[in-house]
C-alpha cells in the first residue's frame, strides 16, 4: 500500500525480528517487585478459569494470583509484529465528554514503569457492586429461560458490566457466536499435531505467554495448559489451511481457554477465525495495515486538530497493531478489563476493535496535544494503555462512532486517503526526474488549458505571459474574422 509507508515508517524499521525481542521469558530486573506483588487471590469475581479445573488448589484454597503479563518494548513491538508475521508467511473535532456530559480530567499514561518492563496481569476479585448484582440475577433468569433470543444475549454482553463473571461467560459466550457446549469433538493428543509445519513457533509464542497463565498453580497445571494452548491452535490452522497462523493469535486463544475449556475454545476460535480474525490470517498484514488505517478517518471527523497532528508526526497505526491482533488481550493489565472487552467483541461487528482504539486515541486528545509532535514521542505515548482507562465509557463512545460513521462510510475515507498517497508518490517521482533531466525543481503545476495540452512545456513567467498574450491575439482575430468576412460571402 502506497499509504503504509508514510503511515507505519519505512520498510527497513519493519525487518527486525519478534522473537529477537523476547530472548527469555524472565525478567530480572523485576523479580523483587514480583516476589512482593505476586500473592495467591482468586479470580474476578471468585471464579476459577476452567482450565484449572483437572488441578488441585494451593494449601490454602487459592488458586489463582496477581499475574504478570509478558510485554515486549512497547516502542518497538508493534513494528516486530508485522515483520515478523509477513516474514513467516512468505516462508511459510471534539472534548472527551465525561459520564455525567460535562468534560473530564484525562488519564495520565504510567510513566513509572519503562515500557520494556513486564506488567501485572491482576486476577483480584473485585466485589459486586448494586447494579452488577441485579444484572447478575437477570441473566441468570434469561439462562432459565429457554426463550431467551440471541439478541437478548448480545444486548447483556453489550450492556455496562457486560457478563459479570466467568462462570456466566462460560456458558454464553458459546451461544453469542452460534457453538453448542454439549456437541464439540474430542482434542487430539498435542504428539499428534507435532508434525505440522507451524508447531516450532507456536510452541515458541506458548513458551513466551507463560505471564499470561493464572500465577501461582502446580507446575503440571501449568504444563498441562501450555499443551491444551499448543494443540487449540494447531487445530484450528490444521482444519483452515488457508489461514495462517500470527504472534498474537496466542493471546486471544488462551483468554477462551481460560474461560470455556479446551473443547469449547476449539470450536468458538474456529468461528473467530473465518469471521472476527479472519482478515489477520491472510498471507501477508496488508489487510490488516488496510484496517488499521480506518482510525485516521474516524479520528478526522471527530477532531480534525487531533487528526493533523497525528499526521504530522507521522506516528502512524502501529501502536495499535497489538490492540487489533489480540482484542487488546496482550496489552492491557488487568484480566477483568480484557474479559470485559471480549463480551463485547463477540456480540459486535468485528471492526469494533478499531472503533474502540479510535475512541481510546480521542479520549486522550489532551496527553497527545501535551507530547512533542514527533513519531517517538507520540508512539512511546499511544502504545502504553493507562491502567485507569474508563472502558465501559469507551464502549459507548465506539458505539456512537459506528452510528454516526459505519465502516462503508469510513471505508470511502480509506479510499480517499491512498488515492491522495498515489498521486503524491506520482508527483515526488516526476519531480525526481525533472531535476534529473534539468537540474532543478519543476515549475509549479498550473491548472491552464496550456498545460493540459502541453504538459511537458516548461513554463516559465515570461513563457506564460507570451503565450497568454498570443492565445488572446488568437481570440480576436478569430472573432474579427468570424463577424466581418463569414457574413460576405454569405451573400455572394
Amino acid at each position: 500500500m502506497e499509504r503504509m509507508e508514510q503511515l507505519n515508517g519505512p520498510l527497513e524499521k519493519r525487518t527486525l525480528s519478534y522473537r529477537d525481542a523476547e530472548d527469555s521469558d524472565e525478567h530480572p530486573e523485576s523479580l523483587s517487585t514480583l516476589d512482593k506483588s505476586c500473592n495467591p487471590a482468586p479470580t474476578e469475581n471468585g471464579d476459577k478459569p476452567s482450565g484449572l479445573s483437572g488441578g488441585s488448589e494451593n494449601a490454602d484454597g487459592s488458586g489463582v494470583q496477581n499475574c504478570i503479563d509478558e510485554i515486549d518494548d512497547e516502542t518497538n513491538e508493534s513494528t516486530l509484529l508485522i515483520a515478523a508475521n509477513d516474514e513467516e508467511r512468505s516462508t511459510n473535532g471534539t472534548t472527551s465528554p465525561g459520564l455525567a456530559g460535562k468534560n473530564i480530567a484525562l488519564v495520565q499514561p504510567n510513566n513509572h514503569r519503562r515500557s520494556d518492563e513486564p506488567t501485572e496481569l491482576s486476577f483480584e476479585k473485585f466485589p459486586e457492586n448494586h447494579e452488577e448484582k441485579l444484572k447478575r440475577i437477570k441473566i441468570e433468569n434469561a439462562l432459565d429461560d429457554p426463550k431467551t433470543s440471541l439478541e437478548a444475549w448480545k444486548q447483556f454482553a453489550k450492556s455496562e458490566y457486560g457478563l459479570i463473571n466467568d462462570d456466566l461467560r462460560r456458558k454464553i459466550w458459546p451461544l453469542l457466536v452460534g457453538v453448542d457446549p454439549q456437541q464439540v469433538d474430542p482434542a487430539p493428543s498435542l504428539e499428534e499435531l507435532n508434525n505440522h509445519p507451524e508447531y516450532n513457533q507456536v510452541v515458541l509464542d506458548v513458551n513466551r505467554s507463560l505471564k499470561r497463565f493464572p500465577p501461582g498453580i502446580p507446575y503440571e497445571q501449568r504444563v498441562a495448559l501450555q499443551d491444551q494452548l499448543t494443540v487449540l491452535i494447531l487445530r484450528v490452522i490444521i482444519k483452515y489451511p488457508h489461514l495462517k497462523y500470527y504472534q498474537g493469535y496466542h493471546d486471544v486463544a488462551i483468554t477462551f481457554l481460560l474461560v470455556v475449556g479446551e473443547e469449547v475454545a476449539f470450536h468458538v476460535m474456529e468461528i473467530l477465525s473465518t469471521n472476527h480474525l479472519v482478515e489477520c490470517m491472510q498471507e501477508t498484514m496488508e489487510p490488516t495495515q488496510r484496517r488499521l488505517m480506518f482510525i485516521y478517518p474516524l479520528v478526522r471527523r471527530e477532531n480534525a486538530a487531533l487528526c493533523s497532528y497525528l499526521e504530522r508526526s507521522t506516528v502512524g497505526t502501529l501502536f495499535a497493531l497489538p490492540w487489533y491482533l489480540t482484542w487488546f488481550g496482550h496489552s492491557l493489565n488487568s484480566y477483568r478489563s480484557v474479559v470485559r472487552l471480549y463480551d463485547y467483541f463477540l456480540a459486535s461487528d468485528f471492526l469494533l476493535p478499531i472503533y474502540v482504539t479510535s475512541a481510546i486515541v480521542i479520549y486522550r486528545q489532551n496527553e497527545i496535544f501535551q507530547e512533542d509532535c514527533d513519531m517517538a514521542s507520540l508512539h512511546c505515548l499511544l502504545s502504553q494503555l493507562p491502567e485507569d482507562l474508563p472502558f465501559e465509557y469507551l464502549l459507548k463512545s465506539a458505539e456512537n462512532l459506528y452510528r454516526k460513521y459505519p465502516p462503508r462510510v469510513i471505508e470511502k475515507d480509506v479510499e480517499t486517503m491512498i488515492a491522495k498517497e498515489k498521486q503524491q508518490r506520482l508527483n515526488e517521482e516526476r519531480e525526481r526526474e525533472y531535476r534529473k533531466l534539468y537540474g532543478k525543481k519543476p515549475p509549479p503545476v498550473s491548472n491552464s488549458i496550456i498545460s493540459r495540452f502541453l504538459p511537458h512545456l516548461p513554463m516559465s513567467r515570461r513563457s506564460l505571459f507570451v503565450t497568454t498574450a498570443f492565445s488572446i491575439l488568437f481570440g480576436f482575430c478569430a472573432y474579427y474574422y468570424r463577424a466581418h468576412y463569414i457574413p460576405l460571402a454569405a451573400v455572394r
